[in-house]
C-alpha cells in the first residue's frame, strides 16, 4: 500500500522506526510528536533528524490534548491511514503523575477517535499494550483472554482506550485495529526500559536494579518485528461479523485486537546474562522485592497474527540485543 499517513509519537521508539520504514515503502508521511520531556527530549530529535531530509516527511509539534490543534490537524488533508502511538508510557511512572497518563492515553485518543470520525478515516491502527493482561495468571496470554483487571493506572488507561475504539468503531463505522505490544526493545529505543537503563548502568559500574529478586520473564520483541507486524496489519482492515461469537477477541463492529510479541518469555536472570555476553561486562545486582503495579511474567499467544498476515516476531534476544548494544556504544560514543 502507498497513500499519506498520520503517526502520532513520531519522535518516539517505535513511531520513528515505522516512519522510516513507512517512507522506505513510498507513503507520504505526516507525523506530530509533543517532544515532551518523559525522556531526553535530545534522543527525540535525534530520531526526527533521521526522518527530517526526506521529502516525503513532514513533522509538527502538537500534543494530544490540544483540542484545537488536533482539529486543525484532521481539518487539512486526509489521512488513508491513522496510525496511533502516542501516548504517556511506563507502568511505574503513572504511580506518580497519574493525570498525564489521563491527558495522553484518554483525551488524546478522544481527539484521535473524533478526527477519524471526521474524515471517515479508511483505518485506524493504535498501540494498547499487554499491560492490559493485568492481574489475568493464564499464558500464553490470548486476545480471547478476558482483561478486566488492571494492575497500573498505564494498564487501565490502555485497556480503556480499545473500550473508547472500539465504541466508534461501533457507532460510526470507523475500521479500528489495536496493536498489544510486548516489551518492545531495540536501537533508538526508551532510556526508561529496563534493557537500556541495565546497559548504561553496567558500563558505569553501577547496580542494576533487579525487582521480584529476578523472579520474572517477559517477552522481549525486537523492534524490527514490531513494525514488520504493524506494517502488514495496514492493509488488513477489520470488517464487521455479522455473527458475533461473543468472544473478547471478536466484535459486531469492524474492530479487531492483536498481540505483537515474540511468543517465547526469557526470564530476567537470562536476559542480563545475554546482555553481560553482548557487552562484555559484567553486572552488579541490586536484588529488590516486586513493585506495585508490575506483573511477574508476560507471554504472548500470536495465533491471530499468524493467522491474519503470516508473520509472527521470531528475532533472537541475543541478536536483538547486540544491534542495540552495538547501536548504543555509536550512538554515546
Amino acid at each position: 500500500m502507498e497513500g499519506r499517513v498520520l503517526i502520532t509519537g513520531v519522535a518516539g521508539f517505535i513511531g520513528f522506526h515505522l516512519a522510516r520504514r513507512l517512507l522506505a515503502d513510498g507513503w507520504t508521511v505526516l507525523g506530530i510528536d509533543n517532544l515532551n520531556d518523559y525522556y531526553d527530549p535530545g534522543l527525540k530529535k535525534d530520531r526526527l533528524a533521521q526522518l527530517e531530509g526526506h521529502p516525503a516527511f513532514q513533522f509538527q509539534k502538537i500534543d494530544l490534548a490540544d483540542r484545537s490543534g488536533m482539529e486543525a490537524l484532521f481539518a487539512g488533508p486526509y489521512f488513508d491511514v491513522v496510525i496511533h502511538l502516542a501516548a504517556q508510557a511506563g507502568v511505574r511512572y503513572s504511580l506518580q503523575a497519574p493525570h498525564s497518563y489521563v491527558d495522553s492515553n484518554i483525551t488524546g485518543l478522544l481527539h484521535i477517535l473524533e478526527g477519524c470520525r471526521a474524515q471517515k478515516t479508511a483505518h485506524l491502527l493504535f498501540a494498547s499494550s499487554s499491560s492490559v493482561y493485568g492481574a489475568n495468571s493464564h499464558l500464553p496470554y490470548s486476545v480471547h483472554d478476558p482483561v478486566d483487571h488492571p494492575v497500573s493506572l498505564y494498564a487501565a488507561t490502555k485497556r480503556a482506550g480499545e473500550l473508547m475504539a472500539h465504541s466508534y468503531a461501533h457507532l460510526y463505522g470507523i475500521p479500528c485495529t489495536g496493536l498489544r505490544f510486548f516489551t518492545v526493545y531495540g536501537p533508538w529505543g526508551r532510556p526508561d526500559m529496563a534493557y537500556f537503563s541495565f546497559t548504561r548502568k553496567i558500563l558505569a559500574g553501577e547496580a542494576i536494579p533487579v525487582f521480584n529478586h529476578g523472579k520474572m520473564q517477559r517477552d522481549f520483541t525486537y523492534i524490527d518485528d514490531i513494525i514488520e507486524g504493524v506494517t502488514r496489519l495496514i492493509p488488513k482492515i477489520p470488517n464487521a461479523q455479522a455473527a458475533w461469537p461473543q468472544d473478547p477477541a471478536a466484535s459486531a463492529a469492524p474492530f479487531r485486537i492483536y498481540n505483537i510479541g515474540n511468543h517465547t518469555p526469557v526470564a530476567l536472570t537470562d536476559f542480563i546474562g545475554t546482555l553481560e555476553s553482548c557487552l562484555g561486562e559484567k553486572a552488579q545486582i541490586e536484588w529488590l522485592p516486586m513493585q506495585d503495579g508490575d506483573v511477574v511474567a508476560t507471554y504472548a499467544d500470536v495465533a491471530e497474527l499468524q493467522e491474519a498476515v503470516a508473520f509472527a516476531p521470531d528475532t533472537s534476544l541475543q541478536d536483538g540485543l547486540q544491534q542495540f548494544v552495538d547501536w548504543y556504544r555509536r550512538y554515546y560514543g
